[in-house]
């Protein structure tokens, strides 16, 4: 099973932000145990970058960190087609469209996210990792 891990989730996990870290760090761990794929969005990764060095000041060690978990979350590209594709979409929220353009193109069957609300007009469900 496939499931796209939103920007949220995985900040969650690498920030260990709570009351969100556990709940999230354990769709992670299906991911390394190979029970589910993850993939996130290639773009995401700039804005994981931007959010931890925030608080690491060591552009080297956040980068590490990163393609730390790109060992285990799969990055995905995003393609032209899919900015035109969630033009068309009319989410309130750009981000959150080409979020769901990228997830229905990789055919994953979810969308983990805290902020399952914004992916209401969604082809592939929201849920939050304690729903998954």
């Amino acid at each position: 099973m496939k499931v796209y891990f939103d920007t949220n989730i995985v900040i969650d996990i690498l920030k260990r932000r709570e009351p969100h870290y556990k709940n999230s760090n354990d769709i992670l761990m299906l991911a390394i145990n190979e029970e589910i794929e993850g993939i996130i969005s290639a773009s995401s990764i700039t804005d994981i970058f931007y959010l931890l060095n925030k608080e690491f000041k060591d552009a080297k060690t956040t980068v590490s960190v990163i393609f730390d978990i790109l060992e285990i979350i799969k990055p995905v590209d995003i393609l032209v087609n899919d900015l035109y594709f969630a033009k068309n979409l009319e989410f309130p929220d750009f981000e959150d469209a080409v979020t769901s353009a990228v997830s229905q193109r990789e055919k994953a069957e979810y969308i983990i996210t805290r902020n399952k609300d914004d992916f209401s007009k969604s082809v592939i469900p929201a849920v939050t990792p304690l729903e998954f």
